[in-house]
């Protein structure tokens, strides 16, 4: 049987020729795409055959061939995205309920209304079309980044992507400088992608993760009986990364026999493991990224100043999300029905001064930020309702927050003075106002006032 024009098509399988073609009109008349199997030999073939179109499975319990509970596993595991409904001439409670317990959405029974089996229907496709937005998205989130999928168009960001644009086809070690959580990791990636490495690992290790006394043994691995516990010998993430890239995170958080080392890794593609006389040969590409100033770090005598110059072969600043607020809307467009398929939502839009308060707001803790605090505004945001201020951080709502007065008030006055001390406090308590009065020296009835006087 060829498949239908639909992209969502359900599966009905039952062995009663009559009902099943009833069945299959109503849900033709609702819309979706109807594929029949008499038994379950051919039910399961066409589930094989269609397994990315079938959105639902209805079938009878009582087959030729099968039981519908005793299938479930089969559903499972040529379809995992599919919901499955069962159906039976003579329903229990002890069937629905192992039906159930087994992984089916529902369990009908046969000659109960039209309108009860489209709603139950409707209910099951809902579930299954929010379950394949996760699955597309995590998927997406589980690739590696692209130059095309960085998100934005500021003129900072299109700077720094034209430069590691540049540098990825070459073999040149290249240090990425910018703040925690703007995005460094993804910088990485898309290098790696856009290099002839691109085929081989992409091992990538956050140097502030491991105790400093394990940080060694990871990177350069060991030989068998060099420390207590080495019961065997272990390649380490350098090694691992031969013929690829390896990526270091916070570099600047290695201790300086470390940094040694990594420097003749650089110089001879070469190093040796703990507890090891002999080199062992790498072919890696290093892309390194810091928060922090490596130059000024080596001037004072905290960073290795020939592992410096190593390393700044080329060197791209990757912009603070605060340097490029113009694309936070985009940003927003993209992690929103991420979250909204997390949570099984149809979807997640911000108001417009939700938005705005969202590109006001300074980000300190850049794209890592935004994300988590939009991953907690869906989460309070009401199934239904556009995401609004309400459900946004104290700390967004006030810190963004025009600064009320009069525009021609002088930001010298004592009135103002007083409404940035009590917005700065409010902020420290996290919005706890009891805490802020008392902080304050005031009374909760006097914050009140102020807060209402100030439009904090």
């Amino acid at each position: 049987m060829p498949a239908p024009a639909s992209s969502e098509t359900i599966l009905l399988i039952d062995d009663e020729n009559h009902l099943r073609t009833i069945t299959a009109r109503l849900l033709e008349l609702e819309g979706y795409a109807v594929l029949q199997a008499p038994d379950a030999y051919r039910g399961l073939a066409l589930l094989a055959e269609h397994a990315d179109d079938i959105i639902l499975i209805l079938c009878d319990v009582k087959l030729p061939d099968a039981n519908g509970v005793e299938l479930l596993p089969r559903f499972r595991q040529k379809a995992p995205l599919a919901e499955v409904v069962l159906l039976t001439a003579y329903g229990t409670v002890p069937d629905s309920v192992r039906a159930i317990k087994a992984g089916a959405f529902d369990y009908l029974t046969k000659g109960d209304s039209d309108d009860q089996l489209v709603v139950v229907v409707d209910r099951a496709v809902t579930k299954a079309r929010l379950q394949r937005r996760v699955a597309e998205l995590e998927k997406q989130v589980g690739q590696r980044a692209t130059f095309d999928t960085i998100i934005g168009h500021a003129p900072a960001l299109e700077a720094a992507k034209h430069l590691a644009r540049q540098v990825a086809p070459t073999e040149a070690t290249v240090l990425l400088e910018g703040p925690t959580g703007a995005g460094k990791e993804l910088f990485a990636q898309a290098i790696h992608e856009a290099s002839p490495r691109k085929n081989k690992p992409l091992v990538a290790v956050n140097c502030s993760a491991f105790a400093k006394d394990l940080l060694e043994s990871e990177l350069f691995g060991y030989k068998k009986g060099a420390f207590t516990g080495a019961m065997t010998d272990k390649k380490g993430l350098i090694e691992e990364a031969n013929g690829g890239t390896l990526f270091l995170d916070e570099i600047g958080e290695l201790e300086l026999n470390l940094q040694a080392k990594l420097l003749r890794v650089l110089e001879s593609q070469e190093f040796i493991k703990v507890g090891d006389t002999r080199p062992t040969r790498a072919n890696v590409r290093i892309v390194a990224a810091t928060n922090r100033s490596l130059k000024q770090e080596a001037e004072q005598g905290h960073f290795r100043p020939d592992l410096y110059y190593r390393l700044s072969v080329f060197v791209v600043a990757v912009p603070s999300l605060s340097a490029r607020r113009a694309d936070v809307p985009a940003l927003v467009a993209s992690f929103l029905p991420y979250f909204a398929g997390k949570l099984r939502r149809s979807a997640l839009v911000p108001t417009a001064a939700a938005l705005q308060l969202l590109q006001a707001y300074p980000w300190p803790g850049n794209v890592r930020e935004l994300r988590n605090v939009l991953e907690r505004a869906a989460i309070l945001t009401p199934p239904g309702q556009p995401l609004d201020v309400a459900s946004l951080p104290l700390e967004v709502q006030l810190a963004a927050a025009p600064a009320p007065g009069p525009a021609h008030e002088d930001e010298r006055s004592l009135r103002n003075a007083e409404m940035q001390h009590i917005r700065r406090i409010l902020l420290e308590a996290n919005g706890n106002k009891a805490e802020a009065a008392r902080v304050l020296g005031i009374a909760h009835t006097t914050l009140y006032r102020k807060i209402q006087e100030y439009g904090l």
